[in-house]
């Protein structure tokens, strides 16, 4: 084995690695709601998420199209650009995850190829327009139309149905939340899994072992929806609960309306081949069946703390990816590489070992909000 081989290895461990972290980041996107209101069981909810997920990678490749080659010019792109842009996005997605922040993971990603690319290449190797058109325009919209769909949703439901006994129309609603929390999860994988499919392929087109604008080939497409899987089962407790619990409190005729928002507009931008933030997609419809439901509680202020999150999340990633990358050039091949691995493995571990005092965890995900994503802490004593 030579070299390169080791250098390419280690790029394509890293992105699965990302992926890993994408699942985990975005189940709240699909189930916060239905575990909230009791649809669904929390363990219960994330394995049905992570298959619906797995199922869903393999339905389309054009959000991986767009990744491959939409973003960055690939003849300037190399292994080590690409390992420094998966370092800064799998490190903002472990801060904002042990944060209960739900940012997106897929601006992290892009943040961070972005980030290297400028640093080894400069500006030119950037295709401005296209990261403008398919990630910054879709990232500033979709929250507002995927809000406005989930409010008219929320309204028209209530209405359809004030005339329905209460338990009937609960047991009604949690049965249709099933669907529409699925309908989200299978969007999800159509749309989030393809982007690390995207990324690995941009790797072999930079180690010449596939030609400048090819598919990504089967085996990336299987290992890239079983790693979004595996880690949409662990579950990201931390961004359920504060996607659940924080924004809204839910019942079941919003959070229905809210998740079949969330699947339309997610699916119709898959099929465009729009690299859409599911995290933003998600909160806007939350929030919009908050405002659709008179005299529901919406907590502005969280919702605040996450767009500024949201703003961040691009700018604060290229910035490690392009900081990942200088070490790296400056130590200098495979070795550079090595030392970018051994230090996002040290870097996880440590964010893991710090979340379990106090853990967020399936039994108390549900426990009531006081102010602070881990249960038990006041408002005015707020634990990460």
């Amino acid at each position: 084995m030579t070299g390169n081989d080791v250098v390419l290895a280690l790029v394509v461990a890293t992105a699965l690695g990302f992926d890993f972290t994408n699942g985990f980041h975005d189940t709240g996107n699909a189930m916060a709601t239905s575990i909230v209101t009791g649809a669904l069981p929390p363990r219960v909810a994330v394995a049905v998420s992570a298959v619906l997920n797995l199922v869903g990678a393999f339905l389309s490749t054009a959000v991986a199209a767009t990744i491959a080659s939409g973003l960055v010019d690939s003849h300037d792109v190399t292994l080590t650009v690409i390992c420094a842009g998966l370092a800064g996005s799998i490190l903002w997605n472990l801060t904002t995850w042990y944060f209960g922040i739900p940012s997106s993971s897929s601006h992290a990603l892009i943040g961070g190829v972005v980030g290297a690319t400028l640093a080894a290449a400069g500006a030119s190797a950037v295709k401005w327009q296209g990261l403008v058109s398919k990630v910054i325009v879709p990232a500033a919209l979709s929250p507002f139309i995927a809000g406005a769909v989930a409010a008219v949703g929320t309204v028209l439901v209530y209405r359809l149905t004030r005339g329905v006994p209460e338990r009937p129309r609960g047991h009604g609603f949690r049965i249709g939340q099933v669907g529409s929390a699925s309908m989200v999860s299978l969007a999800h994988g159509t749309n989030d899994a393809q982007k690390t499919m995207g990324v690995i392929t941009l790797a072999l087109i930079a180690n010449g072992s596939l030609q400048a604008g090819a598919s990504a080939p089967t085996w990336v497409i299987a290992s890239c929806a079983l790693a979004i899987a595996l880690g949409t089962y662990i579950g990201g407790w931390r961004v359920i609960r504060a996607l659940g619990k924080g924004l809204v409190e839910i019942e079941s005729p919003q959070g229905m309306a809210s998740e079949s928002a969330s699947a339309a507009v997610i699916l119709s931008s898959t099929n465009f081949g729009y690299s859409l933030s599911t995290t933003h997609v998600a909160t806007g419809s939350i929030l919009g069946s908050g405002v659709g439901k008179k005299g529901a509680v919406v907590r502005w202020h969280i919702a605040r703390r996450m767009v500024a999150a949201w703003a961040l999340t691009l700018p604060a990633s290229a910035v490690v990816g392009a900081v990942a990358y200088w070490a790296a050039n400056g130590i200098g091949g495979t070795a550079g590489v090595v030392v970018i691995f051994i230090a996002l493995v040290l870097a996880s571990v440590a964010f893991f070992a710090a979340s379990r005092h106090p853990a967020v965890t399936p039994e108390n995900v549900n426990a009531a909000w006081t102010g602070s994503v881990v249960p038990g802490c006041a408002a005015d004593e707020e634990h990460p």
